[in-house]
Order: structure tokens, then sequence, then C-alpha cells
């Protein structure tokens, strides 16, 4: 029996994700998840990519507050709005509506990512009046919503395709390295299963309640090589070094799991069973 092993929602982009019971599904991606993001002046969005310290930023969420920790900072909080200054934002090749959050905020994002006065920052929440499209390519309807996500609602990832993964790591390594774990790939949805990558040859899923259409695999970047406590960078370039000797597909790149849309709202729950409903022919 496949089941959900772990849920996930990361409220701000690129820092410390949630763990979670049960997260409520929206046409967009499940409640909360990167539904706030840090653009640098000219608005273009920043990431652990070019930030991997953002990694070391806890994030706690309740209904009127978020509450940020740092280790080099004293915690904060602030009241999340949706009535602030509307500013035009850029995330890969979108345009797209957003609300900046604030001054404090702001500053103490600038002071926990050591930016010179000059290298201004911003945190910003999407705007609900405007919609970011998925890639008309793989979305199943016109204007298909997603968050602040690099490009679809939900990401599921397979605890079998982790361990095979390791394996494969400490097979090819001349030098001691650390085992990967799986929030290195900042997942929504982890499922058990007993082959690795099999979750590759699925087309539609049930979780629930919940049906998934399961639309293009998931291209891995730097991203994967930053820890996602301490925010150190593997020195060895792992796991990416070793994934792109087996989950290497040309030009797409380095893959590991798979881009999801919902196909109907509801809640999906830690233990949820996974129904195969369609296979890739």
């Amino acid at each position: 029996m496949i089941k959900v092993t772990d849920l996930f929602i990361y409220p701000i982009k690129s820092c410390q994700g949630i763990q979670v019971e049960e997260a409520e599904v929206t046409p967009k991606g499940f409640t909360w998840d990167r539904e706030f993001m840090l653009i640098d002046k000219n608005g273009k969005f920043l990431t652990q990519r070019q930030y991997p310290n953002l990694a070391t930023i806890q994030v706690k969420v309740t209904d009127e507050m978020i509450f940020l920790t740092n280790k080099n900072l004293e915690n904060f909080s602030f009241q999340p709005t949706l009535t602030g200054k509307e500013i035009v934002v850029e995330i890969w090749r979108d345009n797209t509506k957003a609300i900046d959050q604030g001054d404090e905020v702001a500053e103490w994002f600038q002071t926990a990512l050591e930016l010179k006065s000059e290298q201004k920052c911003r945190l910003v929440r999407q705007s609900s009046k405007d919609v970011r499209p998925i890639d008309p390519q793989y979305s199943l309807t016109e204007n298909q919503p997603v968050s602040f996500a690099d490009g679809y609602p939900f990401l599921l990832t397979a605890e079998a395709s982790l361990r095979e993964l390791n394996e494969r790591i400490k097979e090819n390594s001349v030098e001691e390295n650390e085992t990967i774990p799986m929030n290195r790939f900042r997942p929504n949805i982890v499922v058990s299963t007993s082959e690795p990558f099999m979750e590759g040859k699925w087309k539609l899923i049930q979780i629930g309640t919940v049906k998934f259409a399961l639309v293009k695999p998931c291209s891995r970047c730097i991203v994967t090589t930053t820890n996602q406590i301490t925010g150190l960078r593997n020195k060895g370039g792992e796991p990416l070094k070793t994934l792109s000797t087996f989950r290497q597909f040309g030009k797409q790149g380095i893959m590991f799991g798979e881009n999801m849309i919902s196909l109907n709202a509801g809640v999906v729950r830690m233990g949820d069973e996974i129904q195969i409903i369609q296979k890739n022919s």
C-alpha cells in the first residue's frame, strides 16, 4: 500500500518548510504554500539560489500572524496583509501583482540576509486579484493558477527514490558524503513506494478525496545541494552530481520528483492512501 508519509508547506518561498499533519488543497497549491516571497529593488524574486542562508529562517503561521526565527536575530512577527501597496513582481518569466508587507519585515530580512544598504529587499504576498498561470503546455485548463512556487501547485516525491539516490551516492563517492534528506527537494507530499521512481509512471492519482494529475517531472537546481537547516552547500555538489549520472534527461535537466495539479478541492492528510487511477502509456 502506498501512503502519504510527510506533508510540507513553505509559506515564504525559499525559507524553511513547515511539516503539517494535514493540508487544504486549493487550485494554486496548499493553503499558505509559497504565498509570500522576497524580491530585490527591481521586483525580481530572490531564492536560495542567490541566498542559501534563507534556509536558516524558520517560519510559523497562525490565522493572524507570521513568526520568523533566525539564530542571528531576534524573533520577529508581523501581520500579513492583502491591502498594502500593490506592485508588479517578476518570478521566472512571469510578471504578476503582489502586495508589499511593509518596512519592518523588509528590514528584518535585510539584516538576516546580510544585505548591503543598496541591496534593498521587500517581502510580498501574492495578490488575490491577479492570476499567475501555469505554463499552458502543461495546464489542464486556461489560466490555471499557481502560487509563487517555481512552476506548479504541488510537488510529490517518493521515499524509495531517495533511498536509491543515497545508495548511489554512497557507491560513487570516493570521500565521505552526507546522507541526503528529503527536505533538500522541498516537496509538498512525500509518499512510500516499493520501487524507486515508479511515481514517474503515474498520470492520475487520488489522495483521500483529491485527484491529482502528474504533469511533468521536476528539474532540479543548486538548491538541492543546500543544507536546509544550516544553509551550507554540499562541497561535493551532491545530490546533483550523482543524480546527473542516471536522472539527466537531455535539455530537460536533472529530474527528481513529480509536479502535480489538483483536479478538485479537499484535504490531504498524513497516512492517506494513494490510489493509482491512470498510468502513462
